[in-house]
């Protein structure tokens, strides 16, 4: 079954976050439809070692939602997926396997991060919405203990999806010339910083009435530790040990 979904460019360059959804179920046949773009994402030698658990059980959802702080996204989302990096699968018929190798944790990481974008890049083709949910790596061991994730399965992000019950403003990204260069790596110009600052400010004000701009945000949140407990729970699923 063909399901009517817009051209990929319009779509990709329409991105919001959603968080706000309608009570709408995803259909079955959108669904499928929307896991089977993400399964066919590219993978780093083909080790396919992305896994996405499904969250149905309204306990399991609350749980979730209960992790560092309550969101009222997860209450209200037609779908909530759990991306993880999984290499159980392979350790089970190939026990032999050097996983420990700090390598494996950034071709997981890359796996994940190329199937949800496919997965909601479809999900908005059909008009569906959606946003990451990064913070379940705020208590990444109770995550873990939630989904129940055996050795070797590490729980990257959420991902909520449903019928948009919001119409947010376009984020303004960043220039083309601030992210990309011609055969070696260019340092962000201040006049390119100093014009993005500029229209960050204008957005945020708009927005969120916030006197604040990009480059703000960002002091901000890279001050301090950033979940540290994020090594020793590697360690302890058999990763980046070397």
């Amino acid at each position: 079954m063909t399901l009517p979904s817009k051209p990929v460019i319009e779509t990709a360059l329409a991105h919001r976050s959603i968080r706000k959804f309608t009570d709408e179920p995803i259909s079955s046949e959108q669904l499928t439809a929307i896991l089977n773009a993400g399964r066919a994402g590219s993978t780093s030698n083909f080790f396919q070692s992305t896994h996405i658990i499904r969250v149905t059980d309204p306990e399991v959802r609350t749980q979730i939602r209960d992790i560092g702080r309550a969101l009222s996204s997860i209450d209200t989302c037609a779908e909530l997926l759990i991306f993880c990096f999984d290499f159980a699968k392979h350790q089970s018929f190939a026990p032999e396997s050097q996983l420990d190798w700090t390598e494996m944790v950034l071709i997981g990481a890359v796996d994940c991060g190329i199937i949800a974008q496919n997965v909601m890049l479809a999900a908005e083709s059909l008009g569906l919405g959606g946003v990451y949910l990064g913070y379940i790596r705020n208590d990444i061991n109770r995550t873990a203990e939630i989904l129940k994730l055996p050795k070797y399965v590490v729980p990257m992000f959420g991902m909520a999806l449903g019928h948009p019950a919001q119409d947010p403003m376009l984020r303004p990204r960043l220039p083309l010339e601030a992210m990309v260069s011609e055969n070696h790596y260019q340092p962000i110009d201040s006049q390119v910083l100093a014009d993005y600052r500029a229209l960050t400010r204008a957005y945020y004000q708009e927005r969120s009435k916030m006197d604040t701009d990009w480059a703000e945000q960002m002091t901000e949140s890279l001050k301090g530790g950033i979940r540290p407990e994020i090594l020793p729970f590697l360690h302890k699923q058999g990763f980046a040990r070397k």
